[in-house]
């Protein structure tokens, strides 16, 4: 366990870092969907020069709204590989069903499909909040926020009594004492005057009509998600940590867009990836098993007077450099005896290398060869980042993995590289202002290296 990060640093730094994370929370604020991402993201590229669709020195491509890749000209052309970072904008979280509206005990319910690696009983009796996009059979677009606002109102899962929970809960794993199909969202109790069969129901149909020209049949073509409804906010009484949803990935994403826009003249040619599906497998259309970046890099060789072959392309990824910007998980307080401390991330220590995630015997893990990491450290030491190494928990404990598989497999040298964190996947997750400072130098330094 090395020095904590936050001695190294002056009164002047501290308020940098502090200034920096005001950004960081709105972030937060604004991409509770990886939709929202998208469109933080895009917004943010615009405004600092960089063009949509068509390919430039700054340039990006947006895949189905979920998906973001950047491009940023090097000194050096593409001749030599690229430096890639990549980021996923998905997190845990619950999902509507497609026919998801019912009424039972004169209630409005809503059933929902969890998302990801969540702890189910970490998401009842807490305020939620509607995101999500509804699509119309004639193709017209509804984007939903409903809970965010102070006037809004919120949703909540409801949960058992302890009075009553003896047999049915208290006794059960803790896995297995929620159940999915219960996480049921609470939309409404009071039913359309004059009807007695289905009203509230009823009521609520109306509601969504008059207010959004929405109808039950929507609900087939949505993507509605629940997240929760609190805001970012600062944690302890010193404000040196931020509690939110979806730092995990958000906390890595928010620092490679940054570290994208304020690199100073990169030498080598820079690709940020920000990438849908993660926390399920990297799956679909808009994860990193899709063929966007391939498509984009096509592009790219041919911009630059590459004939865009399938050679032309492995050989460029061959060449690249890269990190997997994700989190790993802080050891806690309470529950050390599921780390191994001489291998364990630490709130406050500055951003944490992983040269392998995976689980039991490094099983789907993306290994960095030695002479990688060392690179890594090497340019770590010389800029002055704060870092540390650190691997997700004890050997046979668990474990979890990145996207760096999916770019190692093209012979791209790849390490994980990100935030830690505290109650990672929990509706209220714990970062430190410093590591994401850190963690943004980190990106930094690496596209201009």
């Amino acid at each position: 366990m090395g020095v904590c990060g936050w001695l190294k640093k002056s009164k002047e730094e501290i308020k940098e870092i502090f200034d920096f994370c005001e950004g960081y929370k709105e972030f937060l604020n604004r991409s509770k969907t990886e939709r929202e991402a998208v469109s933080c993201l895009r917004d943010l590229l615009l405004k600092s020069g960089f063009e949509e669709g068509k390919v430039g020195e700054k340039f990006f491509k947006v895949n189905r709204g979920k998906e973001l890749i950047a491009f940023r000209e090097g000194r050096e052309g593409i001749s030599s590989g690229l430096n890639i970072i990549v980021a996923h904008i998905d997190a845990p979280r619950l999902d509507l069903k497609q026919n998801p509206l019912y009424e039972d005990v004169d209630l409005a319910l809503l059933r929902t499909h969890y998302y990801g690696g969540i702890k189910k009983y970490q998401w009842v009796t807490i305020p939620l909040a509607i995101h999500g996009t509804v699509v119309r059979s004639d193709g017209r677009h509804l984007d939903l926020v409903i809970g965010e606002d102070q006037s809004d109102p919120v949703f909540s899962i409801d949960d058992l009594l302890p009075h009553l929970s003896k047999k049915v809960q208290d006794e059960k794993k803790a896995f297995e004492a929620v159940e999915g199909e219960k996480l049921v969202v609470l939309f409404g109790s009071m039913p359309l005057k004059g009807e007695e069969k289905e009203g509230v129901k009823k009521g609520i149909l109306k509601l969504l009509s008059d207010s959004y020209g929405m109808t039950e049949d929507d609900f087939v073509s949505a993507e509605i998600e629940i997240v929760p409804a609190f805001k970012a906010q600062d944690v302890g009484l010193d404000r040196s940590m931020i509690g939110a949803y979806g730092q995990d990935d958000r906390a890595c994403a928010y620092p490679l867009v940054r570290a994208l826009l304020d690199a100073c003249s990169p030498r080598r040619c820079c690709v940020a990836i920000f990438c849908d599906k993660e926390e399920i497998g990297s799956e679909g259309n808009t994860g990193m098993k899709s063929n966007f970046l391939k498509l984009f890099l096509y592009e790219l060789l041919e911009a630059f007077g590459v004939s865009p072959t399938d050679f032309a392309l492995e050989k460029t990824l061959f060449n690249s450099k890269a990190i997997s910007a994700d989190v790993n998980g802080a050891i806690n307080p309470a529950f050390q005896d599921v780390h191994e401390r001489q291998n364990a991330c630490f709130l406050g220590h500055g951003v944490c290398i992983s040269k392998y995630t995976g689980h039991g015997g490094k099983i789907g893990a993306s290994d960095a060869h030695a002479e990688y990491v060392a690179k890594i450290r090497g340019l770590f030491d010389r800029e002055n980042v704060i870092w540390q190494a650190a691997e997700l928990g004890k050997v046979d404990e668990g474990g979890g993995g990145t996207v760096a598989k999916y770019l190692a497999v093209h012979g791209v040298e790849i390490i994980d590289c990100g935030v830690p964190l505290l109650a990672m996947h929990s509706p209220f997750e714990i970062s430190s202002k410093l590591d994401v400072f850190e963690t943004f130098r980190a990106y930094k330094v690496f596209l201009e290296s």
